[in-house]
Protein backbone atom coordinates (compact mmCIF):
# COMPACT_ATOMS: atom_id res chain seq x y z
CA UNK A 1 0.00 0.00 0.00
CA UNK A 2 2.86 2.37 0.89
CA UNK A 3 4.57 1.56 -2.40
CA UNK A 4 1.40 2.37 -4.37
CA UNK A 5 0.91 5.63 -2.48
CA UNK A 6 4.53 6.59 -3.12
CA UNK A 7 4.15 5.87 -6.83
CA UNK A 8 1.01 8.02 -7.03
CA UNK A 9 2.75 10.87 -5.21
CA UNK A 10 5.73 10.69 -7.58
CA UNK A 11 3.35 10.54 -10.55
CA UNK A 12 1.54 13.73 -9.54
CA UNK A 13 4.80 15.44 -8.61
CA UNK A 14 6.29 14.70 -12.01
CA UNK A 15 3.24 16.13 -13.76
CA UNK A 16 3.25 19.27 -11.59
CA UNK A 17 6.95 19.83 -12.22
CA UNK A 18 6.50 19.31 -15.96
CA UNK A 19 3.62 21.77 -16.28
CA UNK A 20 5.41 24.21 -13.96
CA UNK A 21 8.49 24.22 -16.17
CA UNK A 22 6.34 24.71 -19.26
CA UNK A 23 4.48 27.57 -17.58
CA UNK A 24 7.59 29.52 -16.56
CA UNK A 25 9.38 28.78 -19.83
CA UNK A 26 6.38 29.94 -21.88
CA UNK A 27 6.06 33.09 -19.81
CA UNK A 28 9.78 33.85 -20.06
CA UNK A 29 9.80 33.73 -23.86
CA UNK A 30 6.42 35.37 -24.53
CA UNK A 31 5.55 37.84 -21.73
CA UNK A 32 6.87 40.79 -23.76
CA UNK A 33 4.18 40.12 -26.39
CA UNK A 34 1.40 41.14 -23.97
CA UNK A 35 0.48 44.32 -22.10
CA UNK A 36 2.23 44.81 -18.73
CA UNK A 37 0.70 42.66 -15.99
CA UNK A 38 -1.19 40.46 -18.44
CA UNK A 39 1.58 38.00 -19.27
CA UNK A 40 1.04 35.74 -16.25
CA UNK A 41 -2.68 35.45 -16.90
CA UNK A 42 -2.31 34.76 -20.62
CA UNK A 43 0.38 32.14 -19.97
CA UNK A 44 -1.81 30.41 -17.37
CA UNK A 45 -4.73 30.30 -19.83
CA UNK A 46 -2.56 28.80 -22.57
CA UNK A 47 -0.96 26.16 -20.35
CA UNK A 48 -4.24 25.23 -18.61
CA UNK A 49 -5.99 24.95 -21.99
CA UNK A 50 -3.27 22.66 -23.34
CA UNK A 51 -3.23 20.53 -20.17
CA UNK A 52 -7.00 20.00 -20.25
CA UNK A 53 -6.91 18.92 -23.89
CA UNK A 54 -4.07 16.46 -23.28
CA UNK A 55 -5.63 14.93 -20.17
CA UNK A 56 -9.04 14.58 -21.82
CA UNK A 57 -7.43 12.89 -24.81
CA UNK A 58 -5.06 10.63 -22.86
CA UNK A 59 -7.34 9.54 -20.04
CA UNK A 60 -10.79 9.68 -21.66
CA UNK A 61 -10.67 9.39 -25.44
CA UNK A 62 -7.79 6.93 -25.77
CA UNK A 63 -8.99 4.34 -23.19
CA UNK A 64 -12.69 4.57 -24.04
CA UNK A 65 -12.57 4.92 -27.81
CA UNK A 66 -9.14 4.32 -29.39
CA UNK A 67 -8.32 1.18 -27.39
CA UNK A 68 -11.82 -0.15 -28.04
CA UNK A 69 -11.32 0.34 -31.81
CA UNK A 70 -13.95 3.05 -32.13
CA UNK A 71 -11.64 5.01 -34.40
CA UNK A 72 -14.15 7.24 -36.16
CA UNK A 73 -15.74 8.41 -32.93
CA UNK A 74 -12.29 9.00 -31.46
CA UNK A 75 -11.28 11.17 -34.43
CA UNK A 76 -14.51 13.19 -34.29
CA UNK A 77 -14.28 13.83 -30.53
CA UNK A 78 -10.55 14.60 -30.73
CA UNK A 79 -11.16 17.19 -33.45
CA UNK A 80 -14.12 18.66 -31.56
CA UNK A 81 -12.08 19.02 -28.35
CA UNK A 82 -9.20 20.77 -30.11
CA UNK A 83 -11.45 23.20 -31.98
CA UNK A 84 -13.67 23.91 -28.95
CA UNK A 85 -10.79 24.53 -26.56
CA UNK A 86 -8.90 26.60 -29.12
CA UNK A 87 -11.88 28.87 -29.73
CA UNK A 88 -12.61 29.13 -25.99
CA UNK A 89 -9.02 30.05 -25.29
CA UNK A 90 -9.03 32.77 -27.95
CA UNK A 91 -12.30 34.16 -26.56
CA UNK A 92 -10.96 34.30 -22.98
CA UNK A 93 -7.75 35.98 -24.15
CA UNK A 94 -9.77 38.57 -26.05
CA UNK A 95 -11.87 39.29 -22.94
CA UNK A 96 -8.74 39.59 -20.83
CA UNK A 97 -7.06 41.95 -23.30
CA UNK A 98 -10.27 43.95 -23.82
CA UNK A 99 -10.34 43.33 -27.55
CA UNK A 100 -13.16 42.25 -29.82
CA UNK A 101 -13.35 38.63 -30.87
CA UNK A 102 -14.78 37.24 -34.10
CA UNK A 103 -13.77 33.75 -35.07
CA UNK A 104 -14.31 34.53 -38.76
CA UNK A 105 -12.08 37.60 -38.63
CA UNK A 106 -8.66 36.44 -39.90
CA UNK A 107 -9.95 32.89 -39.72
CA UNK A 108 -6.98 31.32 -41.54
CA UNK A 109 -4.51 33.12 -39.30
CA UNK A 110 -6.35 32.01 -36.17
CA UNK A 111 -6.39 28.40 -37.35
CA UNK A 112 -2.70 28.53 -38.24
CA UNK A 113 -1.65 30.18 -34.96
CA UNK A 114 -3.94 28.32 -32.57
CA UNK A 115 -5.76 25.26 -33.87
CA UNK A 116 -2.94 23.62 -35.81
CA UNK A 117 -0.37 24.02 -32.98
CA UNK A 118 -2.91 22.53 -30.60
CA UNK A 119 -3.42 19.57 -32.90
CA UNK A 120 0.33 18.98 -33.01
CA UNK A 121 0.88 19.42 -29.26
CA UNK A 122 -2.07 17.28 -28.18
CA UNK A 123 -1.14 14.62 -30.74
CA UNK A 124 2.38 14.59 -29.31
CA UNK A 125 0.97 14.11 -25.82
CA UNK A 126 -1.22 11.27 -27.10
CA UNK A 127 1.77 9.65 -28.83
CA UNK A 128 3.74 9.73 -25.57
CA UNK A 129 0.78 8.14 -23.78
CA UNK A 130 0.57 5.38 -26.40
CA UNK A 131 4.30 4.69 -26.15
CA UNK A 132 4.14 4.48 -22.35
CA UNK A 133 1.13 2.15 -22.48
CA UNK A 134 2.82 -0.03 -25.08
CA UNK A 135 5.96 -0.27 -22.96
CA UNK A 136 3.79 -1.18 -19.97
CA UNK A 137 2.03 -3.92 -21.92
CA UNK A 138 5.35 -5.35 -23.14
CA UNK A 139 6.76 -5.28 -19.61
CA UNK A 140 3.66 -7.00 -18.26
CA UNK A 141 3.84 -9.67 -20.98
CA UNK A 142 7.46 -10.27 -20.10
CA UNK A 143 6.60 -10.60 -16.43
CA UNK A 144 3.76 -12.98 -17.26
CA UNK A 145 6.09 -15.14 -19.35
CA UNK A 146 8.64 -15.18 -16.54
CA UNK A 147 5.99 -15.99 -13.92
CA UNK A 148 4.60 -18.78 -16.10
CA UNK A 149 8.05 -20.26 -16.66
CA UNK A 150 8.84 -20.15 -12.94
CA UNK A 151 5.46 -21.69 -12.05
CA UNK A 152 5.93 -24.51 -14.55
CA UNK A 153 9.48 -25.13 -13.30
CA UNK A 154 8.36 -25.25 -9.68
CA UNK A 155 5.50 -27.56 -10.63
CA UNK A 156 7.86 -29.94 -12.42
CA UNK A 157 10.31 -29.87 -9.51
CA UNK A 158 7.53 -30.77 -7.09
CA UNK A 159 6.34 -33.77 -9.10
CA UNK A 160 7.80 -37.28 -9.28
CA UNK A 161 6.80 -38.49 -12.69
CA UNK A 162 3.18 -37.27 -12.46
CA UNK A 163 2.11 -39.21 -15.54
CA UNK A 164 3.30 -42.41 -13.90
CA UNK A 165 1.36 -41.43 -10.77
CA UNK A 166 -1.79 -40.79 -12.82
CA UNK A 167 -1.53 -44.17 -14.55
CA UNK A 168 -0.87 -45.84 -11.21
CA UNK A 169 -4.07 -44.38 -9.76
CA UNK A 170 -6.04 -45.85 -12.62
CA UNK A 171 -4.39 -49.23 -12.00
CA UNK A 172 -5.17 -49.08 -8.27
CA UNK A 173 -8.79 -48.23 -9.05
CA UNK A 174 -9.29 -51.56 -10.82
CA UNK A 175 -7.56 -53.43 -7.98
CA UNK A 176 -9.97 -52.10 -5.35
CA UNK A 177 -12.85 -54.41 -4.56
CA UNK A 178 -16.04 -53.25 -6.28
CA UNK A 179 -17.84 -53.52 -2.96
CA UNK A 180 -15.69 -50.66 -1.64
CA UNK A 181 -17.53 -47.96 -3.57
CA UNK A 182 -16.31 -45.14 -1.33
CA UNK A 183 -12.64 -45.89 -1.94
CA UNK A 184 -13.16 -46.26 -5.69
CA UNK A 185 -15.08 -42.96 -5.87
CA UNK A 186 -12.41 -41.16 -3.87
CA UNK A 187 -9.67 -42.50 -6.10
CA UNK A 188 -11.57 -41.38 -9.18
CA UNK A 189 -11.86 -37.89 -7.74
CA UNK A 190 -8.12 -37.83 -7.09
CA UNK A 191 -7.50 -38.98 -10.65
CA UNK A 192 -9.80 -36.24 -11.97
CA UNK A 193 -7.88 -33.62 -9.99
CA UNK A 194 -4.59 -34.86 -11.37
CA UNK A 195 -5.97 -35.13 -14.92
CA UNK A 196 -7.17 -31.52 -14.75
CA UNK A 197 -3.73 -30.29 -13.68
CA UNK A 198 -1.82 -32.39 -16.19
CA UNK A 199 -3.94 -32.09 -19.31
CA UNK A 200 -6.63 -29.42 -19.04
CA UNK A 201 -4.50 -26.56 -17.70
CA UNK A 202 -2.06 -26.29 -20.60
CA UNK A 203 -4.03 -23.47 -22.28
CA UNK A 204 -4.10 -19.85 -21.08
CA UNK A 205 -7.84 -20.10 -20.37
CA UNK A 206 -10.32 -22.85 -19.63
CA UNK A 207 -14.10 -23.26 -19.41
CA UNK A 208 -15.46 -22.10 -16.07
CA UNK A 209 -17.45 -25.36 -15.83
CA UNK A 210 -14.20 -27.37 -15.66
CA UNK A 211 -12.69 -25.05 -13.06
CA UNK A 212 -15.85 -25.34 -10.94
CA UNK A 213 -15.83 -29.14 -11.25
CA UNK A 214 -12.20 -29.14 -10.11
CA UNK A 215 -13.09 -27.04 -7.05
CA UNK A 216 -16.01 -29.32 -6.23
CA UNK A 217 -13.82 -32.44 -6.39
CA UNK A 218 -11.26 -30.77 -4.16
CA UNK A 219 -13.90 -29.83 -1.57
CA UNK A 220 -15.36 -33.36 -1.61
CA UNK A 221 -11.95 -34.89 -0.94
CA UNK A 222 -11.37 -32.48 1.92
CA UNK A 223 -14.73 -33.42 3.38
CA UNK A 224 -13.45 -36.98 3.82
CA UNK A 225 -10.68 -35.70 6.07
CA UNK A 226 -13.00 -33.70 8.34
CA UNK A 227 -15.49 -34.95 10.91
CA UNK A 228 -18.98 -33.69 11.79
CA UNK A 229 -17.56 -30.67 13.62
CA UNK A 230 -16.76 -29.09 10.27
CA UNK A 231 -19.36 -27.57 7.93
CA UNK A 232 -18.21 -27.38 4.32
CA UNK A 233 -20.38 -25.91 1.57
CA UNK A 234 -20.01 -24.77 -2.02
CA UNK A 235 -22.69 -22.84 -3.92
CA UNK A 236 -22.56 -22.23 -7.68
CA UNK A 237 -25.01 -19.83 -9.33
CA UNK A 238 -26.93 -20.83 -12.45
CA UNK A 239 -25.24 -18.08 -14.50
CA UNK A 240 -21.73 -19.41 -13.82
CA UNK A 241 -21.31 -21.00 -17.25
CA UNK A 242 -20.40 -20.21 -20.83
CA UNK A 243 -17.16 -18.26 -20.30
CA UNK A 244 -13.48 -18.93 -19.74
CA UNK A 245 -10.99 -17.95 -17.04
CA UNK A 246 -7.35 -18.61 -16.23
CA UNK A 247 -7.00 -22.19 -14.94
CA UNK A 248 -6.10 -22.85 -11.29
CA UNK A 249 -6.81 -19.23 -10.42
CA UNK A 250 -9.41 -19.92 -7.74
CA UNK A 251 -8.08 -23.03 -6.01
CA UNK A 252 -5.40 -21.26 -3.89
CA UNK A 253 -8.14 -19.35 -2.03
CA UNK A 254 -9.94 -22.60 -1.22
CA UNK A 255 -6.67 -24.29 -0.21
CA UNK A 256 -5.93 -21.36 2.07
CA UNK A 257 -9.34 -21.73 3.76
CA UNK A 258 -8.74 -25.42 4.52
CA UNK A 259 -5.23 -24.67 5.68
CA UNK A 260 -6.37 -22.08 8.23
CA UNK A 261 -9.81 -23.34 9.26
CA UNK A 262 -10.53 -23.24 12.99
CA UNK A 263 -10.57 -26.32 15.19
CA UNK A 264 -13.13 -25.35 17.82
CA UNK A 265 -14.62 -28.09 19.97
CA UNK A 266 -17.64 -26.08 21.16
CA UNK A 267 -18.20 -23.73 18.24
CA UNK A 268 -18.78 -23.86 14.48
CA UNK A 269 -15.92 -24.68 12.15
CA UNK A 270 -16.94 -23.84 8.61
CA UNK A 271 -15.87 -23.07 5.07
CA UNK A 272 -18.24 -21.45 2.59
CA UNK A 273 -17.39 -21.20 -1.11
CA UNK A 274 -19.67 -19.36 -3.54
CA UNK A 275 -19.55 -18.38 -7.22
CA UNK A 276 -22.06 -15.98 -8.77
CA UNK A 277 -22.19 -14.16 -12.09
CA UNK A 278 -24.05 -10.87 -12.59
CA UNK A 279 -23.75 -8.06 -15.15
CA UNK A 280 -20.59 -9.48 -16.71
CA UNK A 281 -18.81 -9.93 -13.37
CA UNK A 282 -17.85 -13.20 -11.69
CA UNK A 283 -17.98 -12.92 -7.90
CA UNK A 284 -16.03 -15.59 -6.03
CA UNK A 285 -16.13 -15.67 -2.23
CA UNK A 286 -14.44 -17.97 0.26
CA UNK A 287 -15.13 -17.61 3.97
CA UNK A 288 -13.76 -19.73 6.80
CA UNK A 289 -13.80 -19.70 10.58
CA UNK A 290 -10.39 -19.38 12.19
CA UNK A 291 -8.73 -19.47 15.56
CA UNK A 292 -7.49 -16.31 17.23
CA UNK A 293 -4.10 -17.96 17.37
CA UNK A 294 -3.95 -19.62 14.01
CA UNK A 295 -2.73 -23.17 13.77
CA UNK A 296 -2.93 -25.49 10.84
CA UNK A 297 -3.22 -29.24 10.33
CA UNK A 298 -2.46 -28.82 6.64
CA UNK A 299 1.02 -29.29 5.17
CA UNK A 300 2.96 -26.18 4.31
CA UNK A 301 3.48 -25.22 0.70
CA UNK A 302 1.14 -24.48 -2.17
CA UNK A 303 0.64 -21.15 -3.87
CA UNK A 304 0.42 -18.32 -1.38
CA UNK A 305 -2.12 -15.51 -1.57
CA UNK A 306 0.65 -13.03 -2.42
CA UNK A 307 1.46 -15.04 -5.55
CA UNK A 308 -2.22 -15.18 -6.50
CA UNK A 309 -2.47 -11.40 -6.14
CA UNK A 310 0.51 -11.08 -8.44
CA UNK A 311 -1.09 -13.39 -11.02
CA UNK A 312 -4.27 -11.32 -10.92
CA UNK A 313 -2.30 -8.10 -11.49
CA UNK A 314 -0.53 -9.63 -14.48
CA UNK A 315 -3.44 -11.50 -16.10
CA UNK A 316 -6.40 -9.27 -15.19
CA UNK A 317 -4.93 -5.75 -14.89
CA UNK A 318 -7.71 -3.26 -14.16
CA UNK A 319 -10.30 -6.04 -14.51
CA UNK A 320 -10.47 -7.39 -10.98
CA UNK A 321 -10.99 -6.37 -7.38
CA UNK A 322 -9.88 -8.45 -4.41
CA UNK A 323 -11.21 -7.75 -0.92
CA UNK A 324 -9.77 -9.50 2.12
CA UNK A 325 -11.44 -9.41 5.53
CA UNK A 326 -9.37 -10.79 8.38
CA UNK A 327 -11.06 -10.57 11.77
CA UNK A 328 -10.38 -12.44 14.99
CA UNK A 329 -12.63 -15.39 14.13
CA UNK A 330 -13.38 -15.16 10.37
CA UNK A 331 -11.25 -14.88 7.23
CA UNK A 332 -13.03 -13.95 3.99
CA UNK A 333 -11.95 -13.10 0.46
CA UNK A 334 -14.13 -11.70 -2.29
CA UNK A 335 -12.78 -11.72 -5.82
CA UNK A 336 -14.62 -9.90 -8.62
CA UNK A 337 -13.49 -10.66 -12.17
CA UNK A 338 -14.80 -8.39 -14.93
CA UNK A 339 -15.32 -10.78 -17.82
CA UNK A 340 -14.65 -9.73 -21.42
Amino acid sequence: MNTAAGFIQRYYLQHLLGWGLLFFGWHFFRYQDYPPGKGWYITFIKVADLALMIYLTNYLLIPRFLYKKRYFLFAVLFTAIVFTFSITKMYIEAELLKTSFDIWDRFKVRVYDNVIPHFLLVSTGAAIKLLIDYAGVQRRLGEMAKEKAETELNFLKSQINPHFLFNSLNTIYFLIDKQNAGARTTLLQMADLLRYQLYDCNNPTIEIEKEVHYLQDYVRLQELRKDNQYELGMEVGEQVKGFRITPLLLIPFVENAFKHISHHTHDRNFIKVALQRSNGTLTFTVENSKDEQQRSTEPTGGIGLSNVKRRLELIYPGKHTLKIENSAHIFKIELNLHLS
